[in-house]
């Protein structure tokens, strides 16, 4: 038995499926692409997570476009997180090359350009529909972590929602939670205090502080409504296959809080929301982080733990999380020891630390008699990547080079004017783009507070009306009796001056 045969019986004994499955390509041996030596992911398995990594330039990005149709093939909707703007061509289909005839031809699949249902999403202002959260769908735990807060800042935001809650004050934006916090210290403190406890002037100015700070990196725009409902990331089209949703996060690569904010609350929606889903043999949804590393940037360790639970339990409900990096270090310890999905494209190693990452990044996969495994990390072409995916028993299958198959959309981007005609043919943006200030705690304390200090000021006004009306009867009294006495003077100075002038009479008789 030759070589070639016994790495094709290797491959295909670890990538044989019978399920549902998407094909990435072909193995390479020895330099030489084995078109009978497909590798497959059971769809099944995908909810078991996943990471694409591999320094600039490789391909992860049309790795990540491979994925993507594929899955929508399969029904399987798809959330994109599209850092770099590159991703919007998957709406139209490929024109085509003659070097990627020449690949398909080497690993044995057929090439068909095709277009896909695509949906552009924006945290901003950019075409797509807008996505959006309330301040109270967060809740006080997610909120403080998000802030990082000390523990008695983080006792104060609780207290804070169940003041909310117990008097009805909806807490939309960041400016209701702003105001809540401004009354809580000010004009509602006394009321707090008597039903709550003491609440620091101290721990609110430093929570409004980390408020600011988030406004400041456009968190203003995300917060308030309408709240996007992530069933809707759950669509198929008329034809069965389900739709690939772009975020577009272009003008948000210098904001990670604001970038780690929006995915945590997105996670956690998605968990809070979709139903436990069992072995159903296929996952609901999969989601691909771009640009991971940012999710992590900056991020607390409170912030942290709060990710990596999410990522542990999410899917229980059928979702699939695929991180998409540089060097697989880039993401933590306790997230990468969940994926169970790997595919590394090269590694360039220019200094000491790149020969320590790429050591540190071959021993994350299986050892193979058929791959030095840190040698070939440097020597991948672009395009094909080392791979290794869970069988659909969850063993993970042989290492395989592999020359993964071309995307069948353009690999370009949408011109401003498709992407504008796609989000204007959005019904997602009809119901989502709507600017919606209805009223929230801000306007219900602020109403509450103008009432207080318009009662305050007539009880004020009615204070000094009868103060001025009493000193005016004192000043009335004062004067009677001044007037009386004077006439009481000149009374009895007449009746002295009759008794004088009638003795006077009497004597001249």
């Amino acid at each position: 038995m030759s070589t070639n045969q016994e790495f094709l019986d290797h491959i295909n004994a670890g990538y044989t499926t019978k399920g549902d499955f998407i094909t990435l390509g072909a193995a390479m041996h020895k330099n030489e692409t084995v078109k009978d030596a497909q590798v497959k992911v059971p769809l099944k398995t995908l909810n078991r997570h996943g990471l694409i990594a591999g320094a600039t330039g490789t391909g992860k990005t049309k790795t990540l476009q491979v994925f993507a149709e594929n899955l929508s093939e399969q029904g399987i909707p798809v959330l994109l997180m599209d850092i770099k703007g590159d991703l919007s061509g998957l709406a139209a289909a490929s024109p085509g090359h003659p070097k990627i005839d020449e690949r398909h031809e080497k690993i044995g699949i057929p090439f068909e350009a095709k277009n896909f249902p695509v949906e552009i999403l924006s945290l901003s202002e950019q075409d797509g529909v807008r996505l959006r959260a309330t301040v109270s769908e967060f809740g006080p735990v997610l909120f403080s972590r998000i802030l990082d807060v000390t523990e008695t800042q983080a006792g104060i935001i609780s207290i804070i929602f169940k003041y909310c809650d117990d008097h009805k004050l909806p807490l939309l934006d960041l400016k209701d939670l702003k105001k809540v916090l401004q009354f809580a210290t000010r004009e509602g403190k006394e009321e707090l205090e008597k039903e709550y406890g003491r609440i620091s002037t101290a721990s609110t100015g430093a929570i409004l502080r980390k408020i600011v700070e988030l406004e400041q990196q456009g968190a203003d725009i995300f917060f308030g409504e309408r709240s996007f409902d992530v069933n809707d990331l759950c669509r198929v089209d008329n034809d069965g296959r389900g739709f690939i949703n772009i975020i577009r996060l272009t003008d948000i690569q210098d904001r990670p809080k604001l970038f780690s904010t929006f995915m945590l609350s997105l996670l956690a929606e998605v968990y809070s929301t979709f139903p436990e889903q069992g072995d159903s043999g296929r996952p609901e949804l999969v989601i691909f982080l771009d640009e991971a590393h940012l999710i992590f940037k900056e991020a607390s360790n409170a912030l942290m733990d709060q990710i990596e639970s999410i990522v542990k339990l999410i899917r229980s409900k059928g979702v699939g999380l695929y991180f998409i990096t540089q060097n697989p270090t880039d993401v933590p310890d306790g997230i990468l020891s969940q994926l169970g999905l790997k595919v590394q494209h090269a590694l360039r190693a220019f200094t000491a630390k790149d020969r320590k990452a790429i050591k540190l990044t071959a021993e994350n996969y299986p050892i193979s008699e058929y791959y030095d495994t840190k040698e070939i990390l440097t020597s991948l072409g672009i395009g094909e990547a080392l791979v290794s995916v869970l069988d659909e028993k969850g063993r993970p299958t042989p290492l395989a080079a592999t020359m993964l198959r071309a995307p069948m959309s353009r690999m370009d981007i949408l011109s401003k004017s498709e992407l504008k005609a796609l989000s204007e043919k959005s019904s997602l943006s009809k119901k989502y783009n709507e600017d919606i200030d209805r009223e929230s705690a801000y306007e219900i304390l602020t109403e509450k507070i103008e009432k207080a200090e318009a009662a305050e000021a007539k009880e004020t006004a009615k204070k000094e009306r009868e103060k001025l009306k009493k000193n005016s009867s004192r000043s009335s009294s004062r004067r009677t009796n001044t007037t009386e006495k004077a006439v009481i003077k000149v009374l009895t100075s007449a009746t002295f001056i009759r008794g004088a002038l009638g003795i006077l009479n009497k004597l001249l008789r």
